[in-house]
């Protein structure tokens, strides 16, 4: 289920951002850079760590997600402060199906994007929008 959020119904911050970007790994980066910047914006350099590993998490599989399911659609990432010291970030991709958590095997690089963003995030989830295909990944930080 997506985040209710507080957002329709009071002004966006200065720190309230959005990014759309091609489904390409080059854009991780930048990806990781827009949450610092929002993060050291809103003076909350505390959750820096924590923000900027999940952000490269949940990019990255978008994007592989849609290199590997034939979705040429822009991936979107949103921040928002739904309140003063909490951020939230949305990641969106059009390829179809939900992402899944699976063990990752001995030293393999990945298969643990979804473990680290349970264990680490106050709050997450998977949700869909609209009829079409795709969904949003979403984690909370902060209180």
């Amino acid at each position: 289920m997506c985040p209710t959020t507080e957002a329709v119904h009071r002004p966006h911050t200065l720190c309230d951002f959005s990014l759309v970007f091609p489904p390409d790994p080059g854009w991780v980066r930048t990806a990781r850079d827009a949450v610092g910047t929002a993060l050291r914006a809103a003076g909350r350099g505390d959750l820096a760590d924590t923000a900027l590993l999940l952000t490269s998490e949940v990019v990255t599989n978008a994007v592989n997600a849609c290199r590997n399911g034939g979705c040429s659609e822009p991936v979107t990432l949103y921040g928002e402060w739904p309140v003063p010291a909490m951020l939230r970030v949305l990641v969106h991709d059009g390829a179809p199906g939900l992402p899944v958590r699976r063990r990752a095997a001995g030293d393999t690089a990945d298969g643990r994007g979804l473990f680290l963003v349970e264990a680490l995030a106050d709050e997450w989830g998977v949700c869909r929008h609209g009829p079409g295909r795709g969904k949003s990944v979403w984690f909370e930080l902060g209180e």
